[in-house]
């Protein structure tokens, strides 16, 4: 018998399945508080209520400032079903970044969660739509003291969430997600009867990435999708995520590589027990081999690698276990197989379709895609072609087996002497060398080659980076026009509210006083 989840594609009917199936089963878990199902559909349904006698409608938005939360997950399932779009904003961001997106929003309330009660005195001024500013407390104590009553519900193609996307360049831009974008892939793996897409009655999910990103809140959706419990830290810390393993029967979770390499460094990391952990999922930014063959050998749970962004409600790509390999295969490059009911093509620049093997921009089509950027038509226009497809701005190729190789963005790529350099691939060749604890490759001016290859590292603790070593280091992994012709050492690399390198950031000081950043 088919799981009979797989036709359900809205939050209202995911609740309502769940109290009916198991009212007892634990849904969302914080520190020390924890809801039931039983607990989460009143929750949610009291929410939907607060939400409309404030006089929000469907279609209305709702912002939340501050850490991950059960709070902010309640409130985004309650808000979904009476299809009022919740807002996530990053709680790093400055002040002047969360302004801008909450007059974007044209939010009437914003949510703010612990820690978080300077926001109002913060915007006050700068946010003349907002009617009202609800910390976390006064929002417990609101929806305890609300009656729930009858609401329409939303349906499978009525927003639910908003996300902001970081952008490397001019303001963020709202990607707008309905109930489908969430929920329709799942039922095309249905008849994977896999491990990674089986989900055991005893597993428990961890919400460790910011809840404003996809890998966060995507997380809560997945467990809420499978009936199983989520357990949400604040934000990631490597203690916080060794504890949640070891002490809360944590089986599956997803991090970025960065976070990863954390975990590795933290002196604790050694003496876990790791043996409740299953499936680790990592994506976002690539993964040099050496890192994920330490990570391997310490967690001993098996890995998946997700690709996917914000405009595509997250995966749309996974490399499953089997493909993995502590010893590196060709396969352990790429990024997977498109999932059931993904489609890819690889693109020329006039758009026409390259055959295998050649580099191209990724485009991208499913039920995953999104409905479009909030209030952006001429964004929205240029990021989704006819058809339903998604340009992503990745480039890379398929092989012959459906394999997605991913280089790079395409506006990081590097022309240096008429060739294409991706700066994942010399990053992930100089990851390994023993002093170098991280490395950013950049292109700058070059008079000869038009742009030359420059990798910034950021030294270990205790060790000096040697200019020649790291070039050598590199030349004897990848082919001579890769190799950097020049190394800067900085004691840390600018990112932004997500953790993804600023590489803007560090091509200005060279790209200065020219009219665009390439020859």
């Amino acid at each position: 018998m088919g799981d009979p989840t797989t036709d359900i594609l809205t939050f209202d009917d995911f609740l309502i399945h769940w109290v009916t199936e198991k009212p007892n089963g634990p849904a969302l878990m914080e520190a020390d508080r924890a809801q039931s199902y039983a607990d989460l559909e009143e929750t949610t349904a009291k929410i939907a209520t607060m939400l409309l006698n404030s006089g929000l409608k469907k279609g209305d938005r709702i912002v939340w400032i501050g850490k991950n939360s059960d709070l902010y997950f309640s409130l985004f399932y309650g808000a979904a079903r009476a299809g009022i779009v919740m807002v996530p904003v990053g709680w790093r961001l400055a002040p002047s970044e969360w302004a801008y997106i909450v007059n974007d929003t044209q939010a009437r309330l914003v949510f703010t969660g612990a820690e978080f009660d300077q926001v109002e005195t913060a915007l006050a001024a700068a946010v003349p739509h907002v009617e009202r500013f609800i910390g976390e407390q006064a929002a417990r104590q609101q929806i305890a003291a609300t009656a729930r009553s009858a609401f329409e519900a939303s349906g499978p193609d009525d927003a639910v969430l908003q996300l902001y996307t970081s952008g490397t360049t001019g303001n963020p831009k709202g990607a707008v997600l309905s109930n489908r974008n969430l929920f329709a892939l799942r039922k095309n793996s249905a008849d994977l009867d896999l491990a990674y897409t089986r989900w055991d009655a005893d597993e428990v999910v961890l919400v460790a990435m910011p809840c404003a990103h996809i890998g966060g809140t995507g997380l809560g959706i997945m467990a809420i999708a499978s009936g199983l419990p989520a357990l949400v830290l604040s934000e990631f810390t490597p203690d916080g995520v060794f504890d949640a393993i070891e002490n809360r029967g944590v089986t599956r979770l997803f991090v970025v590589p960065a976070a990863l390499h954390i975990m590795l460094q933290h002196p604790r990391c050694t003496s876990v027990d790791y043996s409740r952990l299953r499936y680790i999922l990592y994506g976002a930014a690539p993964m040099p081999l050496e890192l994920l063959r330490q990570s391997i050998a310490v967690f001993g749970a098996e890995f998946i690698q997700v690709y996917g962004m914000t405009e595509t409600t997250g995966t749309i790509v996974m490399l499953p276990p089997e493909d993995h390999d502590p010893n590196g295969n060709a396969r352990m490059r790429s990024a997977g197989k498109p999932l059931p009911g993904v489609q890819i093509r690889i693109v020329d620049e006039n758009h026409a379709d390259l055959p295998l093997g050649q580099v191209g921009e990724i485009w991208t089509c499913s039920s995953n895609n999104m409905i479009g950027y909030w209030n952006l038509p001429d964004a929205t226009e240029s990021t989704m072609a006819q058809g339903g497809w998604i340009k992503t701005g990745d480039a890379g190729y398929l092989d012959e087996d459906g394999y997605l190789f991913i280089h790079d963005r395409v506006k990081d790529m590097i022309i240096s002497g008429g060739e294409n350099v991706y700066p994942a691939e010399v990053e992930s060749a100089i990851f390994g060398h023993p002093d170098v604890l991280e490395v950013a490759v950049i292109g700058v001016p070059d008079d000869k080659w038009g742009e030359a290859v420059k990798a910034v590292c950021v030294p270990k603790s205790g060790c000096e980076i040697q200019e020649d070593s790291v070039i050598a280091w590199a030349r004897e992994r990848i082919a001579g026009f890769k190799v950097p012709r020049s190394v800067d050492v900085i004691p840390a690399l600018p990112r932004n509210a997500s953790g993804k390198i600023l590489r803007k950031d560090l091509r200005a000081p060279y790209w200065e006083g020219r009219d665009r950043q390439v020859n």
